[in-house]
This record gives C-alpha cells, structure tokens and sequence, in this order.
C-alpha cells in the first residue's frame, strides 16, 4: 500500500474512531458527510459519488460504517482484482474491522494494522492468509512477486497439500506456515537476479540493489537500466537511489528515483567522511554506507551499484532530501485553506511559525512538531526551518492570509540570500499560496478591488515612514484603491492618521472604507464607513482595511447593510471632473 487511505465517517459519532485510525496510518485523510460531522479534513455531501472516485483513484478505503453500505456502493466500479485498492468496513464502535476488497493490495496486513489500533481481531477469511500464516499474491514491503498470474494455481497445490522448496532468504516466507520442503514439487525462489518464472515456480525479488550516485550524468535512466541489466539484476529489487547531502538538489537523482518508483536517500559529509579517507569514490561511499557491502564494479566514478545481504529499509538510512513549504493558510478557519495547503499540513513532520497562525491549523496539526515563536522573530523563524529542513524534515512555515504578501515567504528567501549556509542548498523549497485578507474582506463585502488596486502595509518598524507616506501619495494620486496591512498596534497609532490626511488630500470625505476584522475568525466583522470617519480607533493588527478610489460605490440593502464595489470601468467620469466641486 502505497497510497495513503481515506477514512470515509457518516456521522459525528465515528471521528473518534477515525481518529485512532489515522494515529497508525500518517498522511490518511479524513472525508466527513456535510452537515452531520465537523472536525473533518474534506467534508462531501454525496456519498456514492466521492466514494466511487476514492476508489477509481485507487486510494485505499476504509469506510466506518456496514460492510453492505460499501458493497452496494462500490459494486458498479468493481472489476478488476488485481487493480482495485484495499477497501475495509470498520463498525461505528470500532467492534469489528472486515476486509472487502483488495487482497492482492494488502487489505488484509491494513486490517490487522486497524484492529490492532482497535484491540479487536480483524475478521480476515482468505483461506491461504489463514491456513499458510502469509499471503503469497501480496509480499510485504520489501518484496515483488514477478509472477502474480502463476499464483493462484501454486497457492490451490499448496493448499492441497503439495510442499514448497525455498531458495534464497525471506523471514517472512520461512517463519510461516508453508509447507517447506528441500525436496517439494514447487518452487519460491528469493533472488535479485534476472531470472525466467514457471508455473512451479513464484519469484519474489528483495528489495537489497541500492543505486548510488554523485556529480552530474547525462541519461542517468538509460544508463542505470543498462548496468543492471548487464550485471543481470532485475529492476524490481532496487530499494532507492542513495546520494551524499550535495547532490541532494541534481534533478537526475530524482528522475532516476521516480523512473524507478523508489526513495532517494542522501548522506552527511560526516557519513562519509571514512570511507572517503579510505579512497573510495562519493558514488561508492554513498553505496557501501546504503548496504554494508562493497559495490560492482561500474564504468563511472559517478555511479555505484551494491547488494545488501537482507532487505533494505530506506527510511533507517541516510535521510530525505529536506523539504520546506511556505503555506498561507487563508484568513481564518479551514474552510479557506486549498487542498494543496492542506495536504502540505497532513504529510509535514514539523509546523514553525506564530503560535496564533499554528492554532488556526486545528486538527491538521495533530501529531505534529510544533516549533512557535513570537509574531516579531521572523528571521530566527526562517532560519531554524531551514536548519530543520536541513536535516531532512519537512517543515511547513505557517503563514496567515497568503505567504508571499507581508509574510514568512519573503522572510525564508531573505534568509536564504543573506546567510547563504551551504546545508540549505540541498533543500526543496516550495510556497503553497493561500487568500489573502485583502481578498477575503473584498469577497465579504463585495468587489471593491474590482478595478486596479494595490496594498500598503503601514508598519515602519522594516521602512521608513517617509516611504510609507510617498507610496499612499502616488497610490491616492493614481486613484488606486488601495489595501492596508497593519495598519495600527498598540506601539503605531498615529500611522493611520496620518494615512488618512494624504488620502483626503485626493479623496473625497465620503469616499467607502472597508474595515474588516477578524476574517473567518470568531468575532468576524466587516463593515464601511466614510474616509474622513476613519480613526485609529477604528482598527488594529486583526483588521485590514480597504480604502475605495475615486470610482467606488456603494448599494444600499433593504436589510441595512450594503454593498461595495468599484466599476471595472472608467468612461462614465473622468479622475479630474471628478474632484470638481
């Protein structure tokens, strides 16, 4: 299963069950019926539909609800055995768990993964799984079955009674219940060689090849490919391409891992530096330190191939390339995060940033690294993400409204320029835009920022007041509406005072001003008032405010409340007749 699962709940009564769930299966996503659950990562109102396309995804499903809701739901999609994922019913209590679908997709290793969470017993009744103690058609990690249509023959004479002859080295396969024999009619051979299977015979490849690579290498796919089949290795057992730290950013190590569908794996200096010491090549260090053993030999210094004598586990060597996303998770509640945000949020292993912006994550955060920090720490905020990322985490760099406007997307790249650690040059680096506030207040209200606008933070505590005050000028003098960031704390009163006396400079009195406070937040309010009745009273760092142009309007509503918005066009008036008396 490589796919992280989705956990399917109809009513509120089984989030905490899903919960449990999702402790032991990191990256599930949790889909909840609209208007019947809350605290849910995707709520969906209909259920068959969101079902079906879950499992024509080929996401693994697990559905806490009666077995026959799914069967009658999925019945329509169902066709291929071999295709379709893990699908399992998990009762509202968390009674039972019952594997469906998906044998050859380890439903049956996901049940026992459930039920064990659960303290039940998973309800399994696949014959081979129960009477051989494993199941031949679905190796566990670390093994490819080659010929996946020879096995339900092999798997009948077994259960028949015919006995097994193994070759080669699996725990799994040894420690069940087979019947093995050194002299059985039938064959499971364990190899990482190329070999040609028979009816007799099931392959299973380890995964014990690690491919290692340094400096640059035009048709690294090609030439892979071509060496294992030279040396007579079967791509299948290759674990993952392994690499020092350097070259953590050459995108052929990770054209090579994706060609191959395997994990990349990068090395410390200090990793290895001995065997460096000892003359070996980076390529052939990266090898030795991935398998204990010592490499083939290879026509290029950039490139070493070695076996490990048992399974390797990628995820115990080395560490990941490090990976450092820079999200804006919208004004307020979840309900504006993209889904792109929030699945950034489900897959990090560490959260930086203000502690009031962390909270807004609400359950996204679970089981999270939290790293806060004071509002104001915005450099040391972006320099201990990247020190984080370094190490191989991936960090996600909580930002309100959108990363990139007055927020911790421009902090990390200063950081980045300034500073320059060599170590931060191996890290992926991503920003995952969110709706800014300026966007949600004119959506509350309307469409003030219908025509050209522009934004302005009034905080000099990062530039001078004398740029603050030239920039409102041009700003009012172009007739752009304009948004304002920050516009008043408890230390900066006087700021928007002042902003105000310049825009009545080139602003009528009466001119729409959008205050809106608290964006997708308890306590939320938006409202207008008229230029020269805005006061610093009117606002603080919660609110943003958006001050109209010479064009915009204003609708009255039969409710009291009104609307605002500035025409996208301007050949009715001109600016100058305009500012006519």
């Amino acid at each position: 299963m490589n796919v992280a699962p989705a956990i399917v709940v109809l009513g509120q009564n089984s989030v905490t069950v899903a919960r449990k769930i999702i402790s032991v299966l990191p990256g599930a996503t949790l889909y909840g019926l609209e208007g019947r659950t809350s605290q849910v990562d995707v709520s969906f109102t209909n259920f068959g539909e969101t079902l079906r396309e879950l499992f024509m995804q080929g996401r693994p499903l697990i559905g806490i609800c009666a077995a026959g809701i799914l069967i009658r739901t999925l019945a329509p999609v169902i066709s291929d055995k071999r295709q379709e994922p893990p699908v399992l019913a998990v009762a509202e209590d968390g009674s039972a768990v019952v594997p469906l679908l998906g044998g050859l997709g380890g439903v049956n290793d996901l049940a026992r993964r459930i039920a064990e969470t659960l303290d039940v017993k998973p309800a399994i009744t696949t014959t081979g799984d129960l009477r051989l103690g494993t199941t031949l058609l679905s190796p566990p990690p670390g093994y490819h079955l080659a010929n996946p249509d020879d096995a339900k023959k092999f798997i009948s004479d077994v259960l028949a009674g015919a006995q097994v002859k193994l070759e080669g080295i699996a725990p799994w396969l040894s420690d069940s219940k087979l019947p093995i024999d050194p002299k059985g009619d039938l064959t499971i051979q364990v190899t990482e060689s190329l070999v040609t299977p028979t009816t007799n015979c099931l392959v299973y490849h380890p995964a014990t090849i690690a491919i290692a690579i340094s400096g640059i290498i035009d048709h690294a796919v090609v030439l892979v490919q071509q060496l294992l089949t030279d040396a007579k290795l079967e791509t299948a057992s290759v674990a993952g391409i392994f690499a020092p730290i350097t070259a953590a950013a050459d995108p052929a190590i990770h054209t090579l891992a994706s060609a191959l569908k395997v994990p990349t794996r990068f090395f410390t200096p200090n990793q290895l530096e001995s065997l460096l010491s000892q003359g070996y090549s980076p390529a052939q260090a990266a090898a030795i330190a991935a398998t204990g053993t010592s490499p083939l030999s290879s026509p290029s210094s950039n490139i070493a191939i070695a076996i490990a004598s048992q399974v390797i586990d990628p995820n115990t060597i080395g560490q990941p390339r490090g990976r450092l996303a820079i999200i804006g998770t919208g004004p307020g509640g979840s309900l504006w995060m993209s889904p792109e945000v929030k699945e950034i949020l489900k897959s990090a292993t560490d959260l930086v940033g203000y502690k009031t912006y962390l909270d807004l994550v609400g359950s996204l955060a679970d089981g999270k690294q939290r790293h806060e920090s004071d509002n104001r720490e915005e450099e040391a905020r972006a320099k201990m993400a990247l020190d984080l990322a370094a190490s191989g985490r991936y960090v996600a760099v909580v930002s309100s409204g959108d990363p990139g406007i007055y927020a911790m997307a421009t902090a990390v790249f200063e950081v980045c320029d300034r500073y320059a650690k060599p170590e931060w040059d191996s890290i992926d680096i991503h920003v995952a835009p969110g709706i800014s506030a300026m966007q949600a207040a004119a959506a509350a209200i309307g469409a003030p920022l219908g025509h050209d606008f522009c934004a302005i933070s009034l905080s000099d505590i990062l530039k001078p007041w004398s740029a603050i005050a030239q920039r409102i000028a041009a700003a009012a003098e172009a007739d752009f509406v304009i948004a304002f960031y920050n516009p008043v704390s408890k230390e900066r009163t006087w700021q928007l005072a002042e902003a105000r006396n310049i825009l009545l400079r080139h602003r009528r009195p009466d001119t729409p001003v959008v205050l809106a406070r608290n964006l997708g937040r308890p306590g939320q309010t938006v409202k207008a008032i008229a230029l020269d009745q805005l006061t610093p009273a009117s606002a603080d760092m919660r609110t943003i405010i958006l001050v109209g142009s010479t064009k915009t309007r204003t609708i009255k509503r039969r409710d009291g409340n009104i609307w605002v918005y500035t025409p996208r066009r301007y050949t009715e008036y001109t600016y100058a007749n305009y500012l006519q008396p």
